[in-house]
């Protein structure tokens, strides 16, 4: 029992750390920024989200262009 809950706290903790630090390396405090790296990704867009700025128009386009990447 015990093992197996610790393989699964290892494995939350793999998937998520692996999540934000993906969403991390797109998210810039100036929309100058976020309108650098949306030109190097291939997005005609950026917004805002929670004080800070991302690449393309929405978080679903900006993953779908750094799957093409």
């Amino acid at each position: 029992m015990v093992s197996s809950a610790l393989a699964f706290a290892c494995t939350a903790l793999v998937l998520t750390t692996g999540s934000a630090l993906a969403h991390s390396k797109g998210i810039y405090k100036t929309e100058a920024e976020a309108w650098q790296r949306a030109e190097q990704i291939g997005c005609d867009a950026v917004h805002e989200n929670n004080g800070r700025w991302m690449p393309c128009a929405d978080e679903r386009e900006l993953h779908q262009q750094l799957r093409k990447q």
